[in-house]
């Protein structure tokens, strides 16, 4: 495949993710998280691989800024503490490394973004598994259908595609325009800090 099919393959998938994601799914989402960062309530953000890195860089965007001066906003990424990570990992299990840490920094009201191409990572589906029993809202970035998560999220952001690095690709666009929203909606109204 040469260059110039790859990119129209990824239009293909960007033109069918227009179609898939509706825009009242992604104003749902983009309210959800509004409304708990403007409540002052933690966003919590996992995935793993490719799908960590997108977590970081979620919360970076929040936490230091998207394309406005402003307060940073609560975001904290589950995947960024190594030695909780590995200590978790070696002495319990993978599966429950992030659910572990929603336990600890979530809160009723709060919101988890759990990304997965798959939709079938268990440290992801866990820490879901957990986030709905305190109660707080869910936002899952995933590929076709969903999968496992699709049953236990509040707002399903599903990318038509079954080829990770496509589905990674389109997840940039969602969360950038996301993280793009939920600033312009905060930035005039986040208390400055002392």
């Amino acid at each position: 495949m040469g260059l110039q099919d790859y990119l129209r393959e990824s239009m293909a998938v960007l033109d069918r993710t227009g179609a898939a994601v509706s825009d009242a799914v992604m104003e749902q989402a983009i309210d959800t998280v509004a409304a708990a960062l403007g409540a002052g309530k933690p966003l919590l953000v996992c995935g793993n691989g490719g799908s960590a890195a997108d977590a970081m860089h979620i919360t970076g965007e929040l936490v230091g800024r998207f394309l406005k001066e402003r307060q940073p906003l609560r975001a904290i990424c589950l995947t960024g503490n190594t030695s909780l990570l590995t200590a978790w990992s070696n002495d319990y299990s993978y599966d429950t490394v992030f659910a572990r840490q929603v336990e600890a920094y979530g809160e009723q009201g709060a919101v988890l973004v759990g990304i997965s191409t798959s939709g079938t990572s268990k440290s992801v589906v866990a820490a879901f598994e957990q986030a709905r029993k305190m109660e707080m809202k869910t936002i899952a970035l995933t590929g076709e259908g969903g999968a496992h998560l699709a049953a236990q999220v509040d707002h399903l952001l599903a990318v038509p595609s079954r080829r990770t690095p496509l589905i990674q690709q389109v997840h940039i666009c969602l969360y950038h325009y996301l993280c793009e929203r939920v600033e312009a909606r905060l930035a005039p109204t986040i208390p400055e800090r002392r």
